[in-house]
């Protein structure tokens, strides 16, 4: 694993951390398709009310050009809502819930980031 990847692992493991302290369970993470990947899924409440959470996290050694929120563009939005339908196309069970997308801004040091969880970041018809 090369270092940006290495750091990427890292960074991915906090916010996942950060998530199930705050209740969110993971279902998969860093799943790819063609055209693009999801960081982490995770569902957010429990038995009706689940809620689908698809999390694009994104690390910045500092908030110098936007932090990493600013980053989640329209092109990689389209490509995030674009995995998240081929990733519920394949999981039956999770088809019919809600989704919302969350972007999960990290800065600084990747073995003890700074995070803010950014929730509803974006909708898939934005």
């Amino acid at each position: 694993m090369n270092g940006r990847r290495a750091v990427g692992a890292e960074v991915e493991r906090a916010a996942c951390a950060h998530l199930e302290a705050a209740g969110l369970r993971l279902v998969a993470a860093n799943v790819g398709y063609r055209g693009g990947e999801l960081d982490l899924v995770m569902l957010d409440g429990d038995g009706p009310a689940r809620t689908v959470v698809f999390v694009e996290v994104r690390h910045r050694r500092s908030s110098a050009f936007g932090g990493g929120a600013a980053s989640v563009d329209a092109g990689k939005r389209r490509r995030l809502v674009l995995a998240a339908q081929q990733f519920l196309a394949g999981h039956r069970a999770l088809r019919d819930l809600p989704c919302r997308f969350d972007v999960v801004a990290a800065e600084g040091d990747p073995a003890a980031p700074r995070l803010d969880w950014l929730r509803d970041a974006f909708r898939a018809d934005d």
